[in-house]
């Protein structure tokens, strides 16, 4: 289990639990490849400006296929190379994000997105999904500034954190919450603890 992805409403403190399972896991000698969605290669920074920071209208199905665009050449060119040569692969966000946020909170359907990315990635998923379980309300006043999409209404992210809910009560064998309103130093315990 090598591949660790984590999840959860804008503010749910993924970067942050990210970093610091890094250096822990660095400090134990191992390699470690830390990744975020939308992003991580030229073209998915490219994407990324698109999804997050643009201020043009975008159909949801745009939306959803920029962001399996930007993943599959994330995986190409970056996770399955790292995962070849032993590494850890930490990722802020993966495709369980378009799951909740286009397929529930957007409504494409949670299958539909499933579909369109599991051909983009093609077999590129992630061993383990940590869920950090925040209120989004708590969540939003949390984040610093809202980009394109963590600027939509409450509704939306309480859709995005119900969709997460769903999830995590059928992907008993991938998806594991974690209370991510507990304290920092907390959460990142119980993460070493799941992945160790």
């Amino acid at each position: 289990m090598r591949y660790i992805a984590f999840e959860g409403v804008e503010g749910a403190g993924k970067s942050t639990v990210v970093r610091a399972l890094a250096a822990r896991l660095r400090a134990a000698g191992n390699e470690v490849v830390q990744v975020r969605e939308p992003g991580g290669t030229r073209l998915g920074d490219a994407i990324r400006g698109l999804l997050l920071d643009g201020d043009s209208p975008m159909a949801p199905w745009a939306e959803a296929a920029l962001f399996a665009a930007a993943r599959a050449q994330l995986a190409v060119e970056v996770v399955r190379p790292a995962l070849e040569r032993g590494a850890w692969v930490l990722s802020d966000r993966t495709v369980y994000s378009s799951l909740a946020y286009q397929g529930g909170a957007r409504r494409l359907g949670v299958e539909e997105v499933r579909t369109l990315n599991s051909l983009a990635l093609d077999g590129t998923w992630p061993d383990l999904v940590v869920w950090l379980d925040v209120d989004a309300e708590v969540g939003l006043k949390r984040q610093e500034n809202g980009d394109r999409i963590g600027s939509e209404d409450l509704s939306f992210h309480q859709m995005v954190a119900a969709t997460f809910a769903a999830l995590a009560e059928v992907e008993l064998d991938r998806l594991v919450r974690i209370d991510a309103s507990a304290d920092i130093e907390s959460v990142v315990d119980q993460v070493w603890d799941l992945v160790t």
